[in-house]
């Protein structure tokens, strides 16, 4: 899984006022959840620095650089504005080498379906997929072979099988599926 430096300073004040204070002097108030004596630590980060955390579809375990503590965590929330849509705040889980972490990793489809070369149009119905696995474990994306998805058939998360890793979607949902086209129904009606 791909990481990412972030640095930040432990904050001391609280409230309100002074999350609006850190935001208009360019920074966002920050917490990480879940530490080793279930203590929270609150900090702030510089906006420009998590431009690339934020506004991407890969999934990040952050290393926070905190001054004198240094944190393994990834994002849980980020919570935006909602008509400027500037970020005000964001909730960070700190991860441990031996426990599992439930995160969301993207689905990338690999391979040309049967049921396309058939005349069919693919479709990916979920982006994401959430999964618990240690966080050595953890891939950057889940890869799914479509070569024998036939015409009108789909693939369930139940069909998918990875090593170290449990996916928590329903097993009925679907992740892809090959849709007749308009222009493939018609030459199969003539055809008849």
């Amino acid at each position: 899984m791909k990481t990412f430096e972030l640095k930040g300073e432990i904050r001391d004040d609280f409230g309100k006022k002074a999350a609006r204070a850190y935001r208009s002097e360019g920074l966002i108030p920050c917490v990480v959840y879940g530490g080793s004596n279930e203590q929270n630590l609150n900090f702030v980060v510089k906006n420009g620095d998590v431009r690339n955390l934020i506004y991407t579809s890969d999934v990040f375990l952050v290393h926070l650089d905190l001054g004198k503590k240094k944190v393994m965590a990834t994002v849980k929330e980020i919570q935006f504005h909602p008509v400027k849509d500037t970020i005000l705040h964001i909730d960070f889980l700190h991860v441990f080498d031996h426990t599992p972490v439930v995160i969301e990793i993207p689905v990338r489809l690999e391979g040309l379906a049967a049921g396309v070369k058939a005349g069919g149009k693919l479709s990916l119905d979920i982006r994401k997929l959430k999964v618990k696995a240690l966080p050595a474990n953890l891939p950057e994306e889940l890869v799914v072979n479509v070569d024998k998805l036939e015409l009108g058939k789909s693939i369930q998360v139940g069909h998918l099988n990875f090593e170290n890793l449990e996916i928590l979607n329903a097993k009925n949902a679907v992740i892809c599926r090959v849709d007749l086209t308009r222009a493939a129904k018609g030459a199969a009606a003539k055809a008849q």
